[in-house]
């Protein structure tokens, strides 16, 4: 598989980025075979990484095995319906008090783009590999839509065109990303997500937004 726009200077295969996850043997649906991190050693991935390794998780488990809400059918498709090549883009911030502890400001926690091409993630990159392409010091990042614009613009030339978009507060993310059922089995994370994106909890940007509205008005 080629990965065109890449910042080559540091990849990995999903091999080493989690070697402890990795089985040669297994069944790939979400994680393309060939999976490549492009940095691993950015201090972003030390909260993506966690992600990845539920997703490998629920790789190796039975179809009814779930995590915090989430199971393998589910993933399996939302990533069916996407474009035959785009992104899914992430950007998570938490508020932070400054050394004087009076002075709030957010800090970008979590910041990923990830390539899907026909239904697999086949790359994940940090912010840190964009700022390659002219995306400002992850530190100056902030919530609002400039940066949020300027984030899509350099995944859509870089990677692919940005399906989905999600930005949001940690707080936000935390509570989408583990909610489930009062059994703890799986809910619909995508009807949650929309819910909090409607109560101006998070921001949905991407191509895809657009298709949705228009089966929502059907």
């Amino acid at each position: 598989m080629v990965y065109n726009g890449l910042n080559t200077r540091h990849t990995y295969t999903i091999k080493e980025a989690c070697p402890e996850y990795y089985d040669c043997e297994r069944l790939w649906s979400v994680l393309a075979e060939e999976l490549v991190v492009l940095d691993a050693d950015s201090p972003l991935w030390s909260v993506a990484r966690p992600l990845l390794e539920a997703a490998l998780r629920l790789e190796h488990r039975e179809d009814d095995y779930s995590w915090h809400g989430w199971n393998k059918q589910q993933i399996n498709e939302f990533l069916a319906g996407l474009p035959q090549r785009c992104s899914l883009v992430v950007g998570v911030w938490e508020t932070s008090l400054a050394e004087d502890d009076v002075i709030e400001h957010e800090v970008l926690l979590l910041g990923v783009v990830c390539e899907v091409v026909a239904g697999e993630v086949c790359s994940i990159r940090t912010y840190e590999a964009l700022t390659a392409y002219g995306l400002g010091p992850v530190s100056s990042l902030e919530p609002g839509i400039d940066d949020a614009i300027e984030i899509i613009h350099i995944a859509r030339t870089q990677v692919a065109p940005v399906a989905w978009a999600l930005f949001s507060d940690k707080a936000t993310w935390d509570e989408w990303l583990f909610a489930s059922s009062d059994q703890g089995d799986v809910v619909n994370k995508g009807d949650i997500l929309t819910a909090f994106a409607r109560q101006g909890r998070c921001v949905i940007m991407g191509n895809q937004t657009v298709h949705h509205h228009q089966k929502e008005e059907r």
